[in-house]
């Protein structure tokens, strides 16, 4: 690994503490951040989206209206990269779109472009007949790739089975072809360094995405998602609209329910999130666990911070961190 430039990803459920660690270590170390989030993206998300206040690239970069895809992030992602990798400062990659990270590290196919009648039709046969139905659809041609989706997971089962349909090959093929071509950083002339951070207790993860959306609330979500459905020009279709807390919200200002309910699919959709993060976590190679209590101290070794794991992980892994 001598002489690669090294860069550092730093993954988690949502309300981990990743941002929290991450800024710390950029604080103290040569590092600027790069978010790995994919509603961060968007203009006018941010309490929503827990944006945080701290420098990152690719945060605001997109305006709500505007689809932001998995090959945008990896473009940008790989420019941001080189540009901070020339200022002699190493790169690190937070958040938990784990398909950003999939797709940026293994490398993308080059899947078939959007297909605006088939992506119509299945978003007909949505409204008729229920997600989960496209789901079992998916279970039908790419029972891999379904296992890994959640049944509610409009985004990524539209994607796809328009993805099939379109070519007549699944999702999971295209992929193959990708990693047997090669194409991602950890292919590049890079060393990449993983970990992961993590409440060691569900029960401890569950009552911090419960505190957080309360906080959010006081904060001013409803206002938030209020000007956003104002505008006249966004809708649930759109992925930004679509990301965890927007579109529960959303219902609410619409008169759908009342805030106490809003609450609820907020705190229920979050969890789910945190479940299928964790998920793909479970089998994600080469990733260096930071499991912590209650109070946010690493389990094993309670008298020390996150941060002193993470830095003793990154300079046995000999990533230059002066």
């Amino acid at each position: 690994m001598a002489g690669k430039p090294g860069l550092v990803c730093l993954m988690g459920p949502t309300a981990s503490g990743k941002t929290d660690l991450a800024i710390e270590l950029a604080e103290a170390h040569n590092c600027e951040l790069v978010s790995v989030d994919s509603a961060l993206v968007y203009r006018g998300l941010d309490i929503g989206s827990a944006k945080p206040e701290y420098p990152h690239h690719l945060v605001d970069i997109r305006d709500p209206a505007e689809p932001y895809s998995v090959a945008d992030f990896c473009e940008d992602a790989r420019a941001a990269i080189l540009d901070i990798l020339a200022r002699r400062r190493i790169p690190l990659l937070v958040g938990g779109t784990m398909l950003y990270f999939k797709a940026l590290l293994e490398g993308i196919a080059d899947m078939p472009a959007a297909d605006p009648e088939v992506r119509q039709h299945l978003e007909s046969e949505a409204r008729a007949k229920g997600w989960p139905h496209l789901h079992r659809m998916l279970e039908e041609v790419d029972p891999e790739l379904a296992a890994s989706i959640h049944p509610n997971h409009s985004q990524r089962i539209g994607r796809a089975l328009e993805v099939y349909l379109s070519s007549g090959v699944t999702m999971s093929e295209w992929r193959r072809r990708q990693a047997a071509r090669g194409g991602g950083l950890l292919t590049d002339a890079y060393q990449v360094c993983q970990l992961a951070i993590c409440p060691a207790e569900r029960s401890e993860l569950h009552a911090r995405i419960a505190r957080r959306a309360d906080l959010m609330i006081e904060a001013g979500l409803v206002e938030e998602v209020r000007g956003l459905y104002q505008r006249g020009d966004l809708t649930l279709d759109l992925p930004a609209m679509r990301a965890v807390g927007y579109r529960q919200m959303w219902g609410h200002v619409r008169g759908e329910y009342d805030l106490a309910r809003a609450r609820e699919l907020l705190i229920q959709a979050t969890r789910q999130l945190a479940k299928r993060q964790l998920t793909w976590l479970r089998g994600w190679p080469d990733l260096h666990w930071i499991y912590t209590d209650s109070a946010g101290r690493p389990v094993d070794t309670p008298q020390q911070r996150p941060i002193d794991q993470a830095l003793k992980y990154l300079k046995s892994a000999t990533i230059d961190i002066p």
